[in-house]
């Protein structure tokens, strides 16, 4: 019988020329995968392009604050130039961050069987080359950002100090999940930010709201390393958690519906956001109960599975957005 480590590392399949070695969390068949040039691939899997579930969570926040703020107006829909500048900043400031953190990890990522090929560990990707990659993708979020108004810019200058630590959480504390939440979920505070040029009790809700979220799902995915993690020392809520996981993801989950619920009742927003919320609600309901921590597979797809929830949400709000309208 196969069991899921030795599943997970038959993922890895060698490719020719100066390929890396594809993750087990890889989108199979991505493009960086099939069309990508050779030079082009470490890099490409520094900054996650062929895994982006990552910044579709943190896109999320950013287009749903500016639906809430577009539903609080009065708006016939969010401000699409907006919509369209936070994903090109969720994708480059997601890689920025991937990259920072692959320096940062490089020896504990070289200790995990589901993170030993990653372009540093794997020695196809020097520190000084990825730092310097890093770099060129902060300067193209920096150039999204400049295109808000001055509280935006400072507030999105802010969050940096939260992406610096992130990398160190996991080494001094067993909640590494709750600083990625603070990381992970500014948007919620910048999207609104972006319209009214100052913030409110609204988003403030969202953010908290997409704290407990973060929360909840990357334990989820954290489940795929607990072991290994045991092994090298590393920490996180799927080690603290451990079999108690479906009650605390559980519990944040539901804390985020609420803290939700309270930024749209402030926000003043009407039924169809409500329904949206609901309708997300079933769906981490059914993530949580289909949940197997044993199972890397399952967990993995769990994970993905909340770029869906992030649709039904933002699709309510948007309803929201054309009956205020």
């Amino acid at each position: 019988m196969v069991t899921i480590r030795e599943r997970e590392i038959s993922d890895f399949s060698p490719k020719s020329g100066t390929d890396a070695l594809i993750p087990a969390d890889a989108v199979r068949g991505h493009w960086v995968t099939r069309f990508a040039p050779d030079w082009l691939k470490p890099y490409a899997r520094l900054a996650r392009w062929d895994r982006p579930i990552g910044w579709w969570l943190l896109m999320w926040p950013c287009w749903w604050s500016a639906a809430m703020v577009a539903a609080h107006r009065g708006a016939d829909y969010p401000n699409l130039w907006h919509l369209a500048l936070f994903t090109i900043g969720a994708i480059a400031m997601r890689g920025a961050g991937c990259t920072y953190n692959d320096i940062v990890d490089r020896d504990i990522d070289a200790g995990v069987e589901r993170t030993k090929m990653r372009p540093i560990p794997s020695g196809a990707v020097s520190a000084k080359q990825a730092l310097a990659f890093a770099v060129v993708q902060s300067l193209a979020g920096l150039a999204v950002l400049l295109q808000f108004n001055l509280f935006t810019i400072v507030l999105g200058i802010c969050s940096l100090v939260v992406v610096a630590i992130y990398p160190f959480m996991k080494r001094i504390m067993s909640w590494p999940q709750l600083v990625l939440g603070f990381a992970f979920n500014w948007g919620a505070l910048v999207g609104w930010a972006a319209t009214q040029g100052e913030l409110g009790w609204a988003p403030v809700f969202l953010y908290l709201g997409g704290i407990a979220w973060t929360i909840g799902y990357d334990t989820i995915y954290a489940h795929q390393d607990r072991r290994d993690d045991a092994i090298i020392g590393v920490k996180s809520t799927a080690r603290l958690f451990a079999d108690h996981s479906h009650a605390g993801i559980g519990l944040f989950y539901g804390i985020a519906i609420a803290m939700w619920a309270a930024a749209f009742w402030f926000a003043g927003l009407h039924w169809p956001a409500y329904a949206g919320l609901a309708c997300a609600g079933g769906h981490l309901i059914w993530q949580v109960a289909t949940l197997d921590i044993d199972n890397g597979p399952r967990c993995l797809m769990l994970f993905r599975s909340n770029r869906d929830f992030g649709w039904i949400l933002f699709a309510g709000l948007v309803a929201d957005c054309l009956l205020a309208g």
